[in-house]
């Protein structure tokens, strides 16, 4: 059973630490970024590759720290991915970001892991988070494939439209709900 419980970050008002400038550094900055092109991100390696630094060139909210890991670097972030190729330092970047209550992810190891980076299907305002408890990144990948292929691209006008519709509502919450309720309802009938 998947006990995990998905939320939306707003990851631009949230300071991300990236700990690894190597492959799995990139793969989860870009996985940030093209989700939330506005994620306030710092990358924190050694040896940060070409390729982050090129991303860094043209996006304003990330930064780069080329130094060696040191838990001083967890002040004032709100989440922390461990993405080096070093076991020992990923966990020990797991424990200093417990200590301070801090969500933490380090790649490839559910078990250090408070959070996964699931696969996302995004068409417009539409964002679908998918899980796999973090047991089949594959399997992920390619539920978001199937869902970004079914999903039709103009959903993003029927949801503006509903939006609209939903401002014109007048009374309390429940009749709000009761009335798109009964709009949406048509959309599943086969």
């Amino acid at each position: 059973m998947n006990e995990l419980y998905p939320v939306f970050l707003k990851v631009a008002q949230l300071d991300t630490l990236i700990v690894g400038g190597g492959n799995v550094g990139l793969e989860k900055l870009s996985f940030l970024l093209k989700s939330s092109p506005k994620a306030n991100v710092t990358v924190l390696a050694k040896e940060i590759s070409d390729e982050i630094k090129a991303i860094a060139a043209k996006t304003e909210n990330l930064q780069l720290i080329e130094a060696a890991y040191d838990k001083t670097y967890l002040e004032n972030r709100h989440i922390v991915i461990g993405a080096t190729d070093d076991k020992e330092v990923n966990k020990q970047i797991q424990q200093d970001a417990k200590a301070k209550h801090l969500l933490v992810n380090i790649a490839d190891t559910p078990e250090l892991c408070d959070f996964y980076l699931g696969g996302i299907v995004t068409k417009g305002n539409v964002k679908i988070a998918i899980s796999t408890n973090g047991k089949s990144p594959t399997t992920a990948k390619r539920l978001r494939q199937f869902l970004e292929e079914v999903i039709p691209d103009d959903i993003n006008e029927m949801v503006e439209n509903i939006h609209q519709y939903r401002d014109t509502l007048k009374g309390d919450f429940e009749y709000k709900v009761e009335a798109l309720n009964k709009l949406t309802k048509e959309l599943l009938v086969k």
